[in-house]
Formats: structure tokens, C-alpha cells, sequence
């Protein structure tokens, strides 16, 4: 395959944010593209091809894949990026609410790669990318299950990527911090609302927005995953972004009770 003929990528997700800038990226790389979305989505004018799947569907899910393979025949990138949050104190949210952010954000991830991969071992090689977050190695008060779903997914990633080297296919996971896009139009709130929480989570808004200040672009991850898409030693995890990469070297390094007090501090919580 050529310089300017990468192979076929298929992008979850990718109407908005992260993974429509993903898409644009990776076409300019020299990929044929091709996104998914839950509602019919056109053609964008980049050539990337947008067929409909709802990552909690089986049959969605394999029709998706099947359009892919009708029109191009092969899979050789996958990049996992559908996904939503969830906001508020652990205990505000119903088992109900917590099953349906798994259902897309870990079950979502590997009910399309179960899919992909019989392709990728057929074909003796692929890639598989999966967009965690920082919140992935890291906790965040106030987003217990994202961040629950986000550390499923590291755990998950790297299991897999040892059982499938052998196939020629390897597993990644990129690693946003904060990141602004639309994903906060997508993030619900939890469902049981409790008053005596207010007080805390108004300084966590507070430092919310403060982050979200100074927050790297959909366009700055979408340069992290084309990196790892082609990079010929591939790494476990990409961190993507200066705040991701301290995030991971504090998480490593720092004593914990040093790494609690920090924050803490950062969220105005208590000690």
C-alpha cells in the first residue's frame, strides 16, 4: 500500500468533535474514511463516507461494518470514539443510568471491535485505537462512572493488545485531557439530584470551566491519533496534549497523599 493510500479507516462517532476532526485528519493522511453516527449524516464534502450505527445494536453495529466491507473491502484502521458522559456525585446516579453509559462506553468498544477484528486477522494486520481520557489513569470528583468506563477501557486495551500481536494487529489508547467540543451538549446530568452535594459540586464547576479555559482542541487529539494510526512502533497509550501527559506523569510518580492534596486543591474540596 502506498504513501498516499494508507488504508480503510472506520471512526465511530464521527458527526462532531473529536471524531469529525478525526476523520478530516486522517483523509488528509491518506486514509479512505469512513464514519459512523446514530442519525443519517451526509457525505462530508472531504470525501468521508458517514454510514449510520448505534454502537449499543448488534445489528447496527454489523451493518456498518458490512457497508464498509461492501465498498472498500478491508478494515485497517479502527478508531473506538463514540461515547457520552455523565456528570454528578456517585450516589446521584440510578443503576439504570450507569448500565446505559457502560452499554456505549466500554460494551459500545467492544461489541465494534469483536466485529472488526475477524477482518483484521483474515487480513494479517490492523490497528485499533481506542479514545479513553485522562480521566482514564486519573480521578475526577463528580465523575465517578466516565471515569469508571474510561479505566474499563485502559484495562481492556491492553489485554487485547497481547492477544492479538500475534495476528499483526495492535491496540492503543488515546488519552485527551480536557477538550472542547460539543461532547458537553452530550453529557447528561445524574438522574437523582441530592442537595447535599451543592455546595461541593459548585467548586467543581467552578474548576470545570476553569480547565475548559484553556482546553486543547478536537484538531490537537485528532494529530495524536493520526501519530499513533502511523506510528511504526506503536505504544500502548498516547496521552494527548501537555495537561494529559503531566496528568500521567503526576498519577505515576507522585506519592498519593501528595497527588490527593493537589486535587483537592484544584477542586476546592475537602481534605
Amino acid at each position: 500500500m502506498s504513501k498516499t493510500e494508507r488504508g480503510v479507516a472506520l471512526i465511530t462517532g464521527a458527526s462532531s468533535g473529536i471524531g469529525l476532526a478525526t476523520a478530516q485528519a486522517l483523509r488528509r493522511a491518506g486514509y479512505h474514511v469512513f464514519g459512523t453516527s446514530r442519525k443519517p449524516t451526509p457525505d462530508t464534502a472531504g470525501a468521508i463516507t458517514m454510514l449510520i450505527c448505534d454502537v449499543t445494536d448488534d445489528a447496527s453495529v454489523q451493518s456498518a461494518v458490512d457497508g464498509v466491507l461492501g465498498r472498500a473491502g478491508r478494515i485497517d484502521l479502527l478508531v473506538n470514539n463514540a461515547g457520552f458522559g455523565v456528570t454528578g456525585a456517585a450516589e446521584e446516579s440510578s443503576i439504570a443510568q450507569v448500565r446505559a453509559l457502560f452499554e456505549t462506553n466500554f460494551h459500545g468498544v467492544v461489541r465494534v471491535t469483536n466485529m472488526v477484528l475477524p477482518i483484521m486477522r483474515r487480513q494479517g494486520g490492523g490497528r485499533i485505537l481506542n479514545v479513553g481520557s485522562g480521566l482514564g489513569f486519573i480521578p475526577a470528583p463528580y465523575n465517578a462512572y466516565y471515569c469508571a468506563t474510561k479505566h474499563a477501557l485502559e484495562g481492556y486495551s491492553e489485554s487485547l493488545d497481547h492477544e492479538v500481536r500475534e495476528f499483526g494487529v495492535r491496540v492503543a489508547v488515546i488519552e485527551p485531557a480536557a477538550t472542547r467540543t460539543a461532547f458537553e451538549t452530550s453529557t447528561v446530568v445524574a438522574d437523582t439530584r441530592l442537595a447535599a452535594y451543592d455546595a461541593s459540586r459548585a467548586k467543581y464547576l467552578v474548576a470545570y470551566e476553569r480547565a475548559m479555559a484553556v482546553a486543547d482542541t478536537a484538531e490537537s487529539v485528532a494529530e495524536t491519533i493520526v501519530l499513533a494510526a502511523r506510528d511504526k512502533t506503536p505504544r500502548l497509550r498516547y496521552p494527548s496534549g501537555k495537561a494529559a501527559r503531566q496528568g500521567a506523569f503526576a498519577r505515576r510518580f507522585l506519592p498519593r497523599s501528595l497527588f490527593d492534596k493537589i486535587l483537592h486543591a484544584q477542586f476546592g474540596l475537602a481534605s
